[in-house]
């Protein structure tokens, strides 16, 4: 009995989701280079991607709650990688933007663990990385279709 799409969509979903999260434990390995916790290098690099913004749209984007998000970004700003400063439009409200230590941080970051996931796919024919590219193509279309932004 041949299995439907449904089911096959739930199969590769889940199969993906596995995946997903064990790739992205093996690259974190080597955040601990960066001196930083998980909370703030993945905050940070809203920061750096999507630019200053407000406490409140940080929090959004890390999916957590203002307290918390108020704890992060003061361990940031006490690193020297991010700034607090008043909103220009309502001085109720901080805008928090990555500094230049701050991104080279992250940067460098984001290098090491592509070395690493470079190094974890070399047993890899060039034939499955063709493969894997096109898988990587195909999840961020899905992503973006999902979003709205496609």
């Amino acid at each position: 009995m041949a299995r439907s799409e449904k089911s096959f969509r739930l199969e590769v979903a889940d199969r993906l989701h596995s995946a997903a999260i064990h790739l992205l434990r093996h690259a974190r390995k080597r955040d601990v280079v960066a001196g930083q916790g998980p909370a703030r290098l993945s905050a940070l690099s809203v920061l750096v991607f999507g630019g200053p913004m407000a406490l409140g749209q940080l929090a959004a984007a890390e999916q957590v709650k203002a307290p918390t998000m108020s704890r992060i970004v003061a361990g940031l700003k006490r690193s020297g990688l991010a700034k607090i400063e008043a909103d220009a439009k309502d001085a109720r409200r901080i805008r928090v933007t990555a500094t230049a230590k701050g991104k080279r941080l992250l940067q460098q970051a984001r290098v090491r663990r592509i070395r690493l996931l470079a190094e974890t796919l070399s047993g890899l024919r060039e034939a499955e990385l063709d493969t894997l590219l096109r898988a990587a193509e195909l999840m961020e279309r899905a992503v973006r279709q999902a979003s709205g932004r496609e």
